[in-house]
């Protein structure tokens, strides 16, 4: 449980989202009061007292943005606790500044081996410590703005194949610890070739972005995700959903395109319109290698769909990903 300075505990609660949210780690309560003071007027400030404290919130969804940290702790120190936040994916990008009142070149030197990116002593100097909280918060604003570059799709402007490949096994993985479904639909826009021949490369890239959109719009959720997997191919990743929901939800998808009504002279649908061909596969994840079972399950629901006819969603049940446990 975190805890703000007793004085500042309103305030803070009360503080908007969009503020830097600043981690302060350290087993003496006059020393997080001196950076509280330090930092309240433009910062979200939390407060640990321990190492054990810092990684148990360092799992709840809202990570810090900065940590201050404290060397000499009694039940884990600050080296051990930034050792483990760098062995974590999900924590190794949050930057620690060490704090402390060791002098030694060489404590400094070990602070920064282990992942540290800014090392300070005790007694702080105000000015001192603001200007290098603001320059490794600007440091790694651009990181991740670089970082999200990378995973968007440059036409479509969803997530790209690189994404969707680490959001697989990120969600899959998640979906194993809690015991719930992981559901996949794979979605590719039909006869787009014949879209591209008819209206042209700049009709089909306006195409593949208000189908981007609208299967955006429509999954809702904030925790789906949806990916431009290849050309003219589209995937969904749907944690804790079931192979019922995922149907539904694709036949959803499938509607909300025909909706648009955005003509398609080389459709085989009445009328002729742009249409969406969905495969689903779902599973109840087990070992890591199953991931890449699930997206050969909807590859071959896919191509089903397409086979049938186009305009329609098919759904594995072939596979033994669906079975609770695996069995």
């Amino acid at each position: 449980m975190t805890h703000s300075p007793n004085q500042g505990e309103q305030g803070l609660l009360s503080c908007p989202e969009k503020r830097p949210r600043l981690l302060v780690v350290d087993d003496q309560p006059s020393n997080i009061q001196t950076l509280y003071r330090i930092f309240q007027e433009d910062y979200e400030v939390f407060m640990a007292t321990s190492g054990e404290q810092v990684l148990a919130l360092c799992h709840q969804a809202k990570l810090p943005d900065l940590i201050l940290l404290d060397v000499m702790m009694p039940d884990m120190d600050g080296l051990e606790v930034c050792r483990r936040l760098k062995s974590n994916p999900a924590t190794a990008d949050i930057p620690v500044i060490f704090v402390t009142a060791q002098l030694d070149p060489m404590d400094e030197a070990h602070a920064l081996e282990v992942g540290g990116v800014d090392f300070i002593t005790k007694p702080v100097n105000p000015a001192v410590v603001r200007a290098r909280v603001r320059t490794h918060l600007t440091l790694k604003a651009q990181a991740d703005l670089l970082k999200a570059m990378a995973f968007i799709d440059g036409l479509t402007g969803i997530a790209n194949r690189r994404r969707f490949d680490e959001a697989l096994l990120t969600e899959w993985r998640g979906c194993r610890r809690s015991h719930t479904p992981l559901t996949l639909l794979m979605i590719d826009v039909d006869h787009f070739k014949r879209y591209n021949d008819h209206y042209g490369h700049q009709g089909g890239d306006l195409c593949l972005k208000s189908v981007a959109s609208a299967i955006k719009q429509e999954l809702g959720r904030p925790h789906d995700i949806v990916a431009r997997y290849g050309g003219e191919e589209f995937a969904c990743l749907l944690p804790e959903c079931d192979q019922i929901a995922g149907k539904d939800k694709a036949e959803a998808l499938c509607r909300a395109v025909v909706d648009l009504g955005i003509p398609h002279a080389g459709s085989s649908a009445t009328p002729p319109v742009l249409t969406l061909s969905i495969g689903v596969a779902a599973a109840y994840p087990q070992d890591d290698s199953g991931a890449a079972a699930l997206v050969t399950a909807a590859d071959v629901a896919l191509y089903q769909a397409k086979a049938n006819g186009r305009n329609r969603v098919c759904v594995d049940s072939a596979s033994p990903l669906w079975k609770q446990g695996g069995e």
